[in-house]
């Protein structure tokens, strides 16, 4: 019961109209990691430069994160700042890759054989080199944005065809597919050969589409929003965390893992950088959850 998970990991300064922060603790893997370790053993696939700040070490550590697959190269971590004058879209203000320019992911004996494994949102070319290397997994999952979609269509269409899960919003699959129904949408995806299609609607929910079933979340209320970076991530690793603990994709355990990935991601957007999501007791999250079974 193990859940590996490749993806960027980054330092983040990030305005919001709650507050800002700078150099927190960011990044896809990051975040999913994070979210899946309260579920199932995690191990994260990335890397930093020697500037990586020790204490956000102890963190992963601290959430029982296998860093095994974690690499330090000299130079500087990867880096990013935006800024949210709403709460749907980030503008950018500068993104500097630093040794993540160089990344070639190297996954280590230990996560050649997981039960899940979440390529996080980065560039196709590089979850192709993950897809390449691994041996056995039961279950597959990738992300994706629209800087992908637009760059590198072709590789990333590799990537979904070999790959169980997808995870999508609603603005980028409409951009893939040339469907503005997002259910035509799923269903173009659904026939590259993917088993089921998450498409994340933000403060909306989600809904979650197979060839013969349709499942539709809400999302987990909250009272005050503080950052929404990250969200995604961390419903991707509560989603596929949980699913890394069950037998079968099924339609129960689909629903599960979307109330699991529901909760984490409201977590998440309470607070700014990873400290929604940090240091929770297991007790806030199954409280959460039965809530969101109740209502759905």
């Amino acid at each position: 019961m193990s859940l590996v998970v490749v993806g960027s990991i980054g330092l983040d300064s990030i305005q919001t109209p709650a507050g800002k922060v700078n150099e927190a603790l960011g990044g896809s893997s990051v975040y999913a990691s994070i979210a899946s370790s309260y579920f199932t053993s995690t191990h994260i696939v990335g890397v930093v430069g020697d500037d990586f700040p020790p204490r956000d070490f102890e963190l992963l550590r601290r959430h029982k994160i296998n860093l095994e697959g974690l690499e330090t190269f000299p130079g500087k971590t990867f880096r990013w700042s935006g800024i949210y004058e709403d709460w749907n879209h980030a503008t950018t203000i500068s993104t500097d890759l630093n040794v993540f320019a160089d990344f070639s992911p190297k996954l280590p004996q230990s996560c050649k054989c997981c039960r899940s494994l979440l390529l996080g949102n980065i560039h196709p070319a590089l979850q192709l080199e993950v897809l390449d290397s691994i041996q056995s997994y039961d279950w597959v999952a990738c992300d994706t944005m629209n800087y992908w979609i637009s760059g590198w269509r072709d590789q990333l269409t590799e990537v979904i065809k070999r790959v169980d899960i997808m995870f999508v919003n609603e603005e980028e699959i409409r951009q893939y597919t040339a469907h503005d129904n997002i259910f035509s949408a799923a269903s173009a995806i659904l026939d590259l050969g993917v088993k089921l299609v998450v498409i994340k609607r933000g403060e909306y929910g989600s809904v979650a589409v197979l060839k013969d079933d349709i499942f539709f979340a809400p999302a987990y209320p909250v009272r005050e929003v503080q950052d929404p970076t990250g969200a995604g991530d961390c419903f991707a690793g509560g989603f596929m965390g949980y699913l890394a603990t069950q037998e079968k994709l099924s339609d129960l355990s689909i629903r599960n893992a979307i109330r699991r990935g529901t909760v984490m991601a409201a977590l998440n957007v309470e607070a700014f950088g990873v400290h929604g999501i940090i240091d929770r007791e297991p007790g806030t999250i199954d409280s959460r959850v039965k809530q969101l079974e109740q209502w759905t």
